[in-house]
C-alpha cells in the first residue's frame, strides 16, 4: 500500500514537473519581425507590400509560436497560464486596429471609394473573440484572415489588378497614428496604476460647455489589482511587439511621405522606444515595488517606454499634419 502511494505521488510530481516545463517553453515570446520588401518587374518597390506582409507575418507568428494560440485553450497546462494569453490579446488588438485602418483608409482613395472585399472579410474574421474555442475557433478565423490578406497582397503586387490599391499618404497614416495614441495612452495609464495613484478628473477639461451623461467625482483612487499586474504588463508587451513590427513596415511603405515631412527621425524614435519594451525580463515574476522603493517595479519601467513612444507618435502626427 505504501509502495503504491509513493508511486502515485511520484507520478503526480513527474506530471507537474512536465507541465511546468511545457509552460515555460510555451511562454517564450516571438522575436520582433523585420520588414519584407518586394520589387515589381520595373524595379520599383510595391507600395503596401511591407505593411500587409507585416500584418500577415505577425498573425503567423502568434499562431505558429511554441504552443500555438493559447488564449482559447481549455486544458492544462495552458489553462493555468495567463502571461502568454495576455501577450496574445495585446498583439491581436493592434492587429485588429491596423486591419481596420487598412480597410477604411490605406486601401481607399477617398471617402466615396469602395472598400476592398478581401480586407473587409479579413477584418471581420479578426474580430472573433480571442478566447473562442468551439466552431468557429479563434485560430481558424485568424488563419482565414491570413489567406484573405495574402489575396489582397497578391492583387496590389499585380499591375493587372489596378482596382486593388494601397495609398501611402500623410492623411491616412495620421488616422492610424490617432488610434495608436489612444492605445498607448490607455496602456500607460493602466501600467502606472500598479502602485496606485489619485487621479484628477479631466474628462471635460478644455471645453466649458462640455457635458456628460452622469456626474463623476473630481478625483478618484486608481490601483491595479495585485492579481492583474502581470497580465497588464504582458498585454502591453504584446501590444508593443506587434506595433514594433508594423512601425518597421510603415517606415518602408511611407518612406517618401516621411522624407517630405522630415519626419523620419520621429518614426525612428518610436521604433527605438518600442524595441526597449522587448528587452528580456530576467525576473521570474513581475515585481511591483513602490516608485522609489528597494524592489523594482516592472510596470512603471514599461509605462516609461510606452509613454515616450506615445510622445513620439504625437510628434509624428503633428509633423504629418503640417503642410
Amino acid at each position: 500500500m505504501q509502495m503504491t502511494k509513493n508511486k502515485l505521488i511520484g507520478s503526480l510530481a513527474a506530471v507537474a514537473l512536465m507541465g511546468y516545463g511545457i509552460s515555460v517553453w510555451w511562454s517564450v515570446e516571438p522575436d520582433s519581425l523585420e520588414p519584407v520588401y518586394y520589387e515589381a518587374d520595373n524595379g520599383r518597390m510595391v507600395v503596401g507590400y511591407a505593411t500587409t506582409s507585416s500584418l500577415i507575418n505577425t498573425l503567423d507568428s502568434l499562431l505558429d509560436k511554441p504552443g500555438g494560440w493559447l488564449s482559447n485553450d481549455v486544458l492544462p497546462p495552458s489553462l493555468f497560464m495567463d502571461n502568454m494569453p495576455a501577450f496574445e490579446f495585446g498583439a491581436i488588438e493592434q492587429v485588429r486596429d491596423l486591419a481596420l485602418i487598412m480597410r477604411k483608409e490605406f486601401s481607399r482613395s477617398q471617402s466615396q471609394s469602395k472598400a476592398d472585399s478581401d480586407l473587409l472579410a479579413a477584418h471581420s474574421k479578426l474580430n472573433i473573440t480571442h478566447t473562442s474555442w468551439l466552431v468557429p475557433s479563434a485560430e481558424g478565423e485568424y488563419s482565414d484572415a491570413i489567406k484573405l490578406l495574402k489575396l489582397y497582397r497578391a492583387k496590389i503586387s499585380d499591375p493587372s489588378h489596378d482596382e486593388a490599391q494601397f495609398y501611402a499618404r500623410a492623411d491616412n497614416l495620421n488616422e492610424w497614428l490617432k488610434e495608436i495614441q489612444k492605445r498607448l495612452g490607455s496602456m500607460s495609464q493602466r501600467l502606472s496604476a500598479s502602485v496606485g495613484q489619485e487621479r484628477v478628473n479631466t474628462d471635460l477639461a478644455g471645453d466649458s460647455a462640455a457635458r456628460q451623461s452622469t456626474p463623476n467625482s473630481s478625483s478618484s483612487e486608481v490601483k491595479t489589482s495585485w492579481w492583474e499586474i502581470d497580465d497588464v504588463f504582458y498585454e502591453s508587451r504584446g501590444s508593443a511587439w506587434a506595433l514594433l513590427n508594423f512601425m518597421r513596415a510603415i517606415e518602408v511603405d511611407f518612406k517618401d511621405v516621411l522624407e517630405k515631412k522630415n519626419a523620419e527621425v520621429s518614426l525612428r524614435q518610436i521604433i527605438r522606444e518600442l524595441e526597449a519594451t522587448q528587452q528580456t525580463v530576467w525576473s521570474p515574476m513581475i515585481l511591483n515595488g513602490s516608485g522609489f522603493g528597494l524592489v523594482a517595479n516592472h510596470s512603471l519601467v514599461m509605462a516609461n517606454y510606452i509613454s515616450r513612444a506615445n510622445a513620439a507618435v504625437i510628434d509624428l502626427t503633428n509633423l504629418l499634419s503640417q503642410g
